[in-house]
């Protein structure tokens, strides 16, 4: 009985990009009563399995948390299932704004002791005592009140890219963060104003109305299936979005684009940019808004400090990572006192590199260009696909690197730019060339300067 992953991600994404099948990205979440998580958590494996779902799930004894991606033709096959559990049935799945195929490479089901970590303890209130749900239009509605105060429930990394106008976005890392901040900022307000909540897609709101109105607030609401049904909703309905910006998503895309409003600025160089990556250097990993110069320029990193790390040869930057604990700079994102755009108050040091002890017997450092990142390798063929964020042209020296990749060196023969044979590839095209080793989703291809 198979409860687990046999494949790899980048091996997963190859039979995705073979299979040729359109997937879907969707989430859903249910609270209920479930007395064994573990024998549910693997139920659903079983079940999801065959049907190729891929993608993050948490079950507890209070319920189900789900973000996932499927082939679209097994959607109903899926729904099917699903429903045959009672609490699950006609429940609302929310589908993507945005799809990629790519968005989940795994499936992942884990036993949570709470499908949200909200801190909070669900047997000093009723929990089942919700606040009201608006649907879209009554949203927009409910906007125009003067005593109405908007509340975005939300991490400061989500709200910095998008989120409705004059809303209330708390300066916080975590969910459990805000709801005190909140309480206390509004304490004055309990009775005269109406508390109006949103966030991704539903789930911290059912939570937080039910807290908020244990805590006295009179009149408390929250938008029925966060930012994603409201914005399927506004366009099935020709409403005025009144979301501004990017929706930030827990996944690969790491964001949906909502509206064409840029509100937030790279925390780099501080112009308008609301695209997130994670620094290039897996000692770092910070997550970060970066514009395209930027990430050019800063070879995908968020400190020149990073910078040199990855200059590395692939040896010391291995061992420069063993016992260090980067967790507090993957969890504070957007945090680093090298960021200097950066809109979220508190900061963390970047990676202190001049206290990590050298490793003797390596090659010196050298200097390289990033040009590209690893798209897909065709096995049969030996051909690997990138996408150049550089100009790279034929006889270019050039280096592959990641993290199980290793440093691989070779010198650009012949290439094809965008399907067609070609000496010169410009930002943007997409190049694939023969590469005699398995590349990775995760490498990044660099060009070495001309000796």
């Amino acid at each position: 009985m198979q409860l687990f992953n046999t494949l790899s991600a980048e091996e997963r994404a190859e039979l995705i990009d073979q299979s040729g099948k359109q997937r879907l990205t969707l989430s859903f979440y249910a609270y209920a009563n479930i007395t064994d998580p573990k024998q549910f958590r693997d139920e659903l494996f079983l079940a999801w399995n065959p049907l190729e779902v891929l993608g993050r799930i948490y079950v507890a004894t209070e319920g189900i948390n789900a973000q996932l991606s499927l082939p679209a033709d097994n959607f109903y096959a899926f729904k099917d299932h699903v429903e045959t559990y009672p609490f699950m049935n006609g429940m609302r799945l929310n589908v993507a704004v945005e799809q990629d195929d790519l968005s989940f490479l795994k499936l992942t089901i884990k036993v949570r002791n709470k499908i949200v970590a909200d801190g909070l303890n669900d047997a000093t209130f009723d929990v089942t005592n919700k606040g009201i749900h608006l649907k879209a239009q009554e949203f927009n509605e409910m906007l125009e009140d003067p005593n109405t105060v908007l509340v975005d429930m939300r991490n400061h990394y989500e709200s910095e890219i998008g989120h409705f106008k004059n809303a209330i976005t708390p300066d916080v890392e975590t969910f459990r963060e805000s709801l005190p901040i909140i309480e206390d900022d509004l304490k004055d307000h309990k009775e005269d104003k109406n508390l109006l909540m949103y966030c991704t897609g539903g789930i911290r709101c059912e939570k937080a109305s039910a807290f908020f109105k244990h805590k006295g607030f009179k009149n408390v609401y929250q938008l029925e299936g966060g930012i994603i049904e409201y914005t399927r909703q506004v366009k099935a309905e020709g409403l005025e979005s009144k979301f501004i910006g990017k929706n930030f998503v827990f996944d690969h895309r790491l964001g949906e684009r909502i509206t064409d409003d840029i509100i937030a600025q790279c925390h780099q160089c501080g112009k308008p940019c609301d695209t997130h990556t994670n620094c290039a250097n897996e000692a770092c990993h910070l997550l970060f808004i970066q514009c395209e110069e930027c990430a050019t320029s800063m070879a995908g990193c968020c400190s020149a400090a990073c910078v040199e790390v990855i200059q590395l040869p692939e040896e010391e930057q291995k061992a420069r990572r063993r016992g260090i604990m980067k967790g507090n700079m993957i969890f504070r994102k957007g945090k680093s006192d090298a960021l200097k755009f950066k809109k979220s108050g508190d900061t963390v040091s970047a990676v202190a590199l001049a206290e990590v002890p050298k490793v003797k017997g390596v090659r010196k450092r050298e200097r390289k260009i990033l040009v590209g990142n690893a798209d897909h390798y065709f096995t049969k063929a030996s051909i690997g696909q990138f996408t150049m964020v550089n100009e790279l042209k034929t006889g270019d020296k050039i280096v592959i690197m990641g993290p199980t990749t290793g440093r691989e060196e070779l010198v650009v023969t012949n290439m094809h730019v965008n399907g067609t044979p070609a000496d010169v590839a410009q930002k943007d095209d997409r190049v694939t060339m023969n590469i005699p080793f398995r590349i990775r989703l995760s490498d990044k291809l660099y060009k070495l300067p001309q000796e």
